[in-house]
């Protein structure tokens, strides 16, 4: 649905899509690839990416619980989006230290070998969260350009009615003459 809001209530619902972008993008696709470069001599350096996340994405969290009851409802609206894709990512992040956590103890106590061990970090840990990563940049940008475009989906709008909000637009398909016979 498409709502009537000024530019700044557009120009305020931007940033969570905008801070989630330069999370997903900025720090686990640039930063990973500068981190790798260097992974091989301090392996531990790659440690720094999920712990930059998970302070973005408890911000994230932190910042749209704040925002109920505090910002114009439009923007409230675009928090609660990312904050449901943050717990996502949050998940999958959970289910990689879950796999390294796994490895490791495979490794140390169980005699899993090295290789079996990256292996399972690579294919049950880092493989799900970047494809993660891909499809949720995908999703955010479509946010993003909704979010100027002064759309907001469904799911949003049910969960957190306005009746005061004026809408431009209603994505609802239309009833043919067809279909009332």
């Amino acid at each position: 649905m498409r709502f009537q809001v000024s530019r700044d209530e557009i120009r305020r619902a931007n940033v969570p899509h905008e801070i989630f972008l330069t999370n997903l993008i900025g720090n686990h696709i640039l930063m990973a690839v500068a981190a790798g470069g260097i992974a091989g001599s301090f392996p531990w350096v790659m440690a720094v990416i999920p712990a930059i996340s998970f302070s973005i994405l408890s911000y994230t969290l932190w910042r749209a619980h704040r925002s109920i009851g505090r910002d114009p409802w439009y923007v409230m609206c675009h928090w609660q989006v990312c904050a449901r894709r943050s717990k996502l990512f949050i998940l999958m992040l959970t289910l990689l230290l879950a796999a390294v956590a796994l490895a490791w103890v495979g490794h140390v106590y169980g005699g899993l070998m090295k290789e079996a061990a990256i292996a399972m970090v690579a294919g049950g840990g880092i493989l799900p969260v970047m494809v993660t990563v891909l499809v949720l940049i995908i999703v955010e940008s479509d946010a993003l350009y909704h979010a100027n475009q002064a759309k907001l989906p469904a799911w949003v709008v049910e969960r957190f009615p306005n009746p005061d909000a004026v809408v431009i637009e209603d994505d609802a398909p239309v009833a043919t003459a067809q279909a009332e016979m």
